[in-house]
């Protein structure tokens, strides 16, 4: 399947599902990955899972491993209600022209809202595409501070030495 026909751009990361950011990441780095960046319990606004408004609670540590950005993803909820898996690919992210077309395109598809949620000044959302593909897609419109944090983790990679290798943010 052509992702661009779902109005999708990438993908631009892969997300794994681990219960600990810190120590995933330290498993990452023995691989050859890194520097990751962590950030724990991320601030989100305005956010509904599963059309509920809830609070989203979520830990990530974001970092490249080869030409691609990874993020280990820990939901901080009880397993029965976390809008993704224990473990595993948790998503795949993909840049958008508009949040709000983007999902009304994949939910046409079959692919309904898991979450959405507003992250500073991104918006993004999580539809659940798991009987198709076997993990959630997570989109979200580029803009110049998600762009910079993109690269920012790129350059990082490239330069790095294998000091300093987990980063709180």
């Amino acid at each position: 399947m052509g992702f661009e026909k779902l109005g999708l751009r990438g993908p631009v990361q892969v997300a794994y599902a681990v219960d600990d950011v810190v120590v995933a990441a330290q498993s990452w780095v023995g691989r050859g990955a890194g520097p990751f960046f962590v950030r724990q319990h991320i601030a989100v606004k305005n956010s509904r899972m599963h059309g509920i408004n809830t609070p989203f609670d979520h830990s990530s540590a974001y970092g490249q491993c080869g030409d691609v950005m990874v993020e280990l993803l820990c939901e901080h909820h009880p397993v029965a209600d976390r809008i993704g898996p224990v473990a595993g690919v948790h998503h795949m992210a993909f840049f958008v022209d508009d949040v709000a077309t983007a999902q009304a395109t994949l939910a046409n598809h079959g692919w309904n809202e898991a979450l959405y949620a507003e992250a500073g000044t991104t918006a993004f959302a999580m539809h659940d595409a798991r009987t198709e593909l076997g993990h959630l897609i997570e989109i979200y419109q580029d803009s110049p501070g998600l762009l910079g944090f993109y690269d920012m983790v790129r350059v990082a990679a490239a330069d790095w030495n294998g000091t300093d290798p987990i980063r709180m943010l």
